[in-house]
């Protein structure tokens, strides 16, 4: 029975790209709450997938496009290419077609629908989609005797010219595409603001790449201050690829209903899982909110979720050139990755190669051109954020049309445009997360009956485990869990400056725009008087070094009064705009995308430039490290401003040069490593490396990643035992005696990722110092950390780690990062987004370099001001989005309660788990015969130490 029975289609049997009597149709109730011109231009375009679809619509559409034709918020989380962009509008184009027929007047001149993306390359994309629904549905209504009026669509950005931006102003695009940061500005337009009132959509497209940064903080306020604009309610969508968990950005995306009397309203929050015909695969963790009637008064609005997360079939493995990188030459495993690479871009029309470094994304293009004849500049490609604009559009558009064999990429290409041709993705390196892996792999495979094929190719052994995991548990639907920022007080005072600009208001109706956004839905009182003190310039002193009030706050005169506003009470506590520019100030320095800079290096002795850092590396540097520049080493002693000053030494570095531009590994995903190697003991111990290797088959890994991943953990297990592998219930620590440097070095092996690492190593510094009264220098990777200090310091970091309180981790940590450069510079970021510092004043425009100088005069001041907003927003964006704090105290707790103990051993060289983090600076270029050098010697120890007989065998397993 095909489904059709009860349906009126507006083609004919002979018509249809389908087999109406063949095809299974379980969608036909959905298909009929489309108008019939509407129904027509979807069976011309997408007729033809009916049969494999077994109905007119993709999964995510099946589930959204009634959702939100009921007027639904919902959140559609699905893979990239099944259709969910289109379940957004298809709804939408269908009501505005409905509202002009039947409306006298037809649509009004103002905005019913807005669209926002996170990219401005996104929105042009859609852009130039829209078209052709708009186009098609509108010539199939005129040829049906059904005119329809036009329905505008346009886009608007920060580079819209201003002509356009006062055309939209006379002809009003119904359908508005924007950006985050163009909406603010649109909110506090006089003239334009007026034509948002009519806004009954809007959606969020890429919303998962919104939520965890403050850029998605900000929207979310300005999603808040146009529902408070409007006077119904509007249907929020949400679209996202894989994220976890849904319910946490579902509230994120509709926001919260604050004590009003509305609790009535909450029925309950639903999930719609959608998968495809025979596709059993279930997500794993919270599918369901459970709030609903008894939800406390402050509750989310209601939304419904349409998971739709497996709705395409992924083929995915993991490769390794070799069963051996330590002994094959870097030389033969550099061969063998391009031979694969070679072989993999010729048995697929489009490739598309993700690295995790722009350098990377470079080099293996220039690579594969040099080593093979099929690749030129005609055929092959790079994109990245470093490129021209106009070199990024030019592969766009050649990759949407599928003249390009290869591209390398680094992350520019992870959201955006639509690459139909593309049939592979490779990852060369750990992706450092789940949801990024499926978000890269996704591009594959364009649309729901095609299957996402996806390659990961790992060149050493600690990425190797760290992605035969992460496939593992992307093959068992686990996907890692999102951050949002919380009570950002930068973001806060931007929106509160431009509520004040837009109208006199009452405070309570700030306060409650502010809480009703999903970050700031348990911002507390105390938090608020801060923030005013701040923007009332409430502190000696502070207007002094030119830092000027922003905003008044008063209760309303009497009407005999010098201030009273006859629409609010006597006495209504209200708030208001300082400054004849203030509107100026705003609308040219809004925005949470922070300015950065290189900096200049110099030698303290002979003040020798040397060459450049990117600020963001310095974000790794404490006094002391050793870093490689241009070849040489160098030792960091100081900033200021834009210069870098530094010692040389032949000291070994301590940070790699690639260290700020790679991805940390997912806090999630370094659980389930831990978990991983405490299941792999297991097995070891059942069976030895045989039984390792049976395990491991179960695993999407090739052979050699196999028997790559049993050596290593049977080398390990010999040297140092099992007490020297990090579980769920143990933390692993290593001390290693280095006679030849003169150091000793302990080796942490958390293998929570790295923004973790960085925040207990830090710790762990700052205690270890106070004890030891001697430098300790740190290393930090995604496994690990290395803390080194001399031989003749010896320090009991066991006492230390046991010492730890889970009270106290926020307020030793926070002493930890006093008076650093890192401290200085997100001082900086954060004084710029609060508008404490203002990049752009009367026409002059300061550089980041020139905000960094103005932040550091300013630093001192304000930390000594009382729960001063923009110090207090500093450290708790460092402390919470930058170093795990949260993660630290549950690890530090579970120490505590001694669910977690620390196992402490001395070796006398690094053990093979280890080997990662003795080597971790000579992972740059130059060094690269050091490392394999390094790694050789260590190696070699080890082999000595537990004999060659784990060799025999190896070399001829056959099972």
């Amino acid at each position: 029975m095909s489904g059709l029975a009860d349906l009126e289609l507006p083609l004919s049997d002979d018509e249809l790209p389908f087999d109406p009597d063949a095809a299974t149709i379980t969608d036909s109730d959905i298909f009929g709450l489309l108008e019939p011109a509407v129904q027509e231009w979807w069976l011309e375009e997408f007729g033809e997938y009916v049969p494999e679809n077994e109905g007119f619509f993709t999964p995510p559409q099946r589930g959204a496009i009634p959702k939100i034709h009921d007027e639904k918020n919902t959140l559609i989380c699905a893979p990239t290419g099944s259709g969910k962009t289109m379940s957004s509008f298809l709804s939408i184009i269908n009501y505005l077609y409905q509202l002009d027929r039947d409306t006298d007047a037809g649509l009004e001149n103002a905005v019913y629908c807005l669209y926002i993306s996170p990219l401005k390359s996104l929105a042009n994309d859609i852009h130039r989609n829209l078209e052709v629904p708009l186009e098609g549905i509108e010539s199939i209504a005129a040829d049906r005797g059904e005119p329809m009026g036009e329905i505008r669509h346009a886009i608007r950005h920060g580079d819209t010219p201003s002509s356009e931006r006062q055309k939209m102003l006379e002809e009003t695009p119904h359908i508005l595409n924007t950006t985050p940061e163009t909406l603010a500005i649109l909110l506090n337009s006089p003239k334009f603001s007026e034509k948002l009132r009519t806004v009954e959509y809007v959606i969020v497209d890429e919303i998962h790449s919104l939520a965890a940064s403050k850029r998605g903080t900000h929207l979310s306020v300005s999603l808040e201050r146009l529902e408070a604009m409007v006077d119904h309610d509007i249907t929020r969508i949400g679209c996202s690829a894989t994220i976890d968990p849904l319910s946490q950005v579902a509230e994120f995306l509709v926001g919260y209903e604050v004590p009003s009397g509305t609790s009535e309203k909450r029925a309950g929050n639903s999930v719609t899982r959608e998968v495809p015909p025979g596709n059993s695969k279930e997500p794993s963790g919270e599918q369901r909110d459970p709030r609903g009637y008894d939800a406390p008064e402050s509750s989310p609005r209601d939304y419904d979720i349409v998971d739709a997360r497996f709705a395409r079939e992924f083929d995915i493995e993991l490769e390794c050139p070799t069963d051996d990188l330590i002994n094959t030459s870097r030389e033969v495993v550099q061969e063998r990755f391009y031979r694969m690479l070679h072989e993999h871009i010729q048995d697929h029309t489009n490739t598309l190669v993700f690295t995790n470094t722009r350098s990377g994304a470079e080099r293996v293009l220039h690579n594969l051109r040099e080593n093979f004849d099929a690749y030129d500049e005609e055929n092959s490609g790079c994109h990245h954020g470093s490129l021209s604009k106009e070199v990024r559009h030019d592969i766009e558009s050649r990759l949407k049309d599928g003249t390009l064999d290869v591209v390398t990429t680094s992350t520019s290409l992870e959201l955006g445009i639509d690459m139909p041709h593309v049939d592979l993705v490779v990852q060369v390196g750990s992706p450092k997360s789940v949801a990024s892996l499926l978000q890269r792999v996704g591009r594959a495979g364009h649309r729901v009956g095609q299957t996402v094929t996806g390659r990961v190719i790992a060149l050493d052994r600690d990425e190797l485990l760290e992605c035969a995991v992460m496939l593992k548990k992307a093959e068992e639907g686990f996907v890692d869990s999102v951050s949002i920022p919380e009570n950002a007080q930068d973001v806060a005072a931007q929106q509160v400056y431009g509520m004040a600009i837009a109208e006199i208001r009452p405070e309570e109706e700030v306060t409650n725009i502010l809480r009703r956004a999903y970050p700031y839905r348990d911002y507390s009182e105390a938090e608020w008087e801060s923030l005013c003190r701040y923007l009332t310039a409430d502190y000696a002193g502070l207007e002094d070094k030119n830092v000027y009030a922003k905003i008044w706050r008063d209760e309303n005169d009497p009407p005999d009064g010098e201030h009273h506003y006859e629409e609010y009470p006597v006495g209504e506590p209200l708030i208001g705009k300082r400054g004849r520019l203030a509107r100026v100030i705003y609308m040219t320095n809004i925005g949470t995308i922070p300015d950065s800079f290189t900096c200049d290096v110099y030698t303290r002795a002979s003040d020798e430039w040397v060459g450049q850092l990117d600020e963001n590396y310095l974000d790794t540097l404490e006094k002391g490290d050793v870093f490689v520049l241009g070849g040489d080493h160098f030792e960091f002693r100081y900033r200021r401003g834009s210069k870098v000053y530094v010692d040389r030494t032949h000291s070994r570095p301590t940070v790699p040069s690639w260290y700020s531009e790679r991805l940390p590994l997912s806090y999630d995903l370094g659980r389930e490593i831990v978990d991983f190697q405490g299941q792999l003991l297991s097995h070891y111990e059942e069976g030895g490396p045989a039984r390792v290797r049976a395990w491991l088959r179960e695993f999407p890994l090739d052979d050699n990643s196999v028997r790559a991943i049993a050596r290593l953990f049977d080398h390990q297990l010999q040297y140092a035992g099992p007490e020297s592998v990090s579980t769920p219930d143990r933390l692993a620590i290593e001390v290693d005696r280095d006679r030849e440097e003169y150091e000793r070095h302990y080796y942490i092996h958390s293998a929570y990722g790295r923004q973790f690492n960085d925040g207990l190593s830090r710790l762990l510094a700052y205690r270890c110092a106070q004890e030891a009264t001697a430098n300790v220098r740190v290393a930090v990777a995604d496994n690990g950390f290395v803390l080194s200090m001399p031989l003749n310091r010896k320090v009991d970091l066991e006492s230390i780690i046991d010492d730890l309180s889970a009270d106290q981790v926020r307020d030793d940590l926070r002493a930890a990062i006093a008076d650093t450069d890192l401290l200085q510079r997100y001082f900086r970021i954060n004084a710029t987004r609060s508008l404490m510092i203002l990049k752009r004043y009367k026409g002059y425009e300061k550089s980041a370099s020139e905000q960094q100088v103005s932040s550091e005069m300013l630093l001192g001041f304000a930390e000594d001001l009382e729960n001063f907003a923009v110090i207090e927003e500093t450290y708790r964006e460092i402390l919470e989005d930058k170093l795990a704090v949260d993660e630290l105290e549950s690890v530090v707790d579970a120490i505590d309660s001694g669910d977690l103990i620390i196992e402490r051993h001395l070796v006398d060289s690094p053990t093979p788990r280890a080997f990662g983090l003795a080597t971790l600076s000579a992972s740059d270029v130059v060094l690269a015969e050091d490392e394999s050098a390094a790694l050789q010697a260590f190696h070699e120890h080890v082999l000595e130490e537990i004999g060659t007989e784990s060799m025999q065998g190896l070399a001829s397993e056959s099972e």
